[in-house]
């Protein structure tokens, strides 16, 4: 038996393992990498924590470090009071508010995680707060950044368009863009109607003063503490104060909508007022997002700098937050990627690829080639398959028979669109942001999600970008 092969035996046996046992996926991911690295590999410890994703460990923890300081002293509040008036209270356009604007940031220039380290922490504070799905809102804002992500002045679009004219192939800037912004809008729309969007059409407008005694539209939940939502497309939902009583709604009519008052605060949407721990977070989040979007500046390293000068001047709101740091995500998140770059050191993937890329059935080559980028990309990162996948492609587009143009958007949707995956940078960022919710079911749903998605999307890009031999 192949090496490579073993690498990905070993691989199923970690996702077996973790799904029937309670074991952290990642520590099992850390044990995998070091047996198979030594005994297979013959990598030594360097070799194996060459794959350790030190980038985005930082992302993940000082960017929730952040967003739980904020939740702390109210400013996340704050800001969903101020979403909701920005709609005149209507919450059911407040995903795609979430969806549009992360959308915009990386269609304007800004990688696809940056956009949602910034937006998954307030829309996801949002959905918890209002009752709102957060597989919902989470994938939203995954897709809205991806929707934007092929522009011709975005990263992504300038990464793929430089290595199709790398390779002397044709392309279409413009055809990139739409393909991968319709191919998003197409699933948030699916995602919308299944997860529960219709119920929040049937909410209608939160009125400014009909949250002041704890209550929602339909009842709600009154109490201390915060509400909890973990209802689906069931619509169930769960509000747990801080007595423990716990009550469940499944009736089809509207969502009941559950505020969490503050102390020493008037209630409603507009009660919530700014007071000088609040401005400066303000300031902070702000701060975050010019200086990655205006200077290029790491987005974990700001926000742990942030962090570290809210916690130096309200020290009694942060006290708590390093212990609100998603650390079994961050351990479950590093450990899978480490694996996946033993991988890469190893040559499994290239060793996928090639094999996939001399099959002789040029369309069949096509379409395995999209499942691989989907698969691979869905514990990678997205730009780095592209770079390696396209150039793979390049032996049969030069026989004329697959159109160029169609194929490059086909592989570009198919390995961005998985990164909804828990896996991936933006999946991550967005289990790590959840409040309040379940997180061993969040990320559940999560990876069947994406699971879906890497089964169906491909073959619905190939059949409609690839098949018609576009460019």
């Amino acid at each position: 038996m192949s090496p490579e092969l073993i690498s990905i035996l070993v691989l199923v046996v970690v996702f077996v393992i973790a799904t029937t046992r309670s074991v952290n996926m990642g520590a099992l991911a850390f044990a995998a990498a070091f047996g198979v690295g030594t005994l297979v590999a013959d990598l030594d410890a360097d070799g194996i924590f060459a794959g350790f994703p030190g980038d985005l460990f930082v992302v993940l923890v000082g960017v929730t470090y952040l967003f739980a300081i904020a939740r702390a002293n109210g400013t996340t509040d704050w800001l969903v009071h101020a979403s909701v008036r920005l709609v005149r209270g209507r919450v059911v356009l407040i995903p795609w508010v979430m969806f549009a604007l992360t959308g915009a940031l990386t269609a304007i220039g800004a990688v696809s995680p940056a956009a949602v380290a910034i937006v998954a922490p307030i829309a996801l504070s949002f959905a918890t707060r209002y009752g709102i799905s957060p597989l919902l809102m989470g994938t939203m804002v995954v897709h809205g950044a991806q929707a934007g992500g092929f522009s011709p002045i975005s990263i992504y679009g300038s990464i793929v368009n430089g290595i199709v004219e790398r390779e002397k192939l044709p392309g279409s800037e413009v055809g990139l863009f739409f393909a991968s912004l319709v191919a998003n809008l197409l699933i948030a729309a699916v995602l919308f109607a299944v997860l529960g969007g219709r119920k929040l059409w049937a909410q209608g407008a939160v009125p400014d003063g009909g949250d002041a005694d704890g209550t929602g539209d339909g009842g709600g939940s009154s109490g201390s503490g915060d509400a909890k939502s973990t209802g689906e497309s069931t619509g169930e939902t769960t509000g747990t104060g801080t007595g423990g009583v716990t009550g469940t709604a499944s009736s089809p009519g509207p969502t009941a909508v559950a505020v969490r008052p503050e102390p020493g605060v008037g209630g409603g949407l507009g009660g919530t007022v700014l007071n000088p721990a609040r401005i400066a977070t303000l300031v902070a989040l702000v701060a975050l997002v010019v200086a990655v979007l205006g200077f290029d500046l790491d987005a974990g390293l700001t926000a742990v700098t942030l962090a570290v000068v809210l916690s130096a001047a309200w020290p009694d709101d942060s006290r708590r937050a390093v212990g609100e740091i998603a650390w079994s995500t961050v351990l479950l998140i590093c450990g899978v990627l480490t694996y996946v770059g033993v991988l890469e050191e190893m040559g499994t993937i290239t060793w996928a690829g090639e094999g996939v890329g001399g099959i002789g059935v040029p369309l069949l080559a096509a379409v395995l080639l999209c499942y691989i980028g989907a698969i691979v990309s869905a514990f990678a990162s997205s730009v780095g398959i592209m770079g390696a996948l396209i150039p793979l492609a390049v032996p049969f587009l030069a026989q004329g028979e697959i159109g160029a143009v169609g194929m490059v958007a086909a592989l570009a949707v198919s390995a961005t669109v998985v990164d909804v995956s828990p896996f991936s940078t933006n999946g991550a960022l967005v289990l790590a942001a959840a409040p309040d919710v379940d997180r061993d079911r969040f990320f559940r749903q999560l990876m069947v999600y994406g699971g879906i998605v890497v089964a169906v999307v491909p073959a619905l890009v190939w059949l409609v970008l690839v098949v018609p031999g576009f460019g």
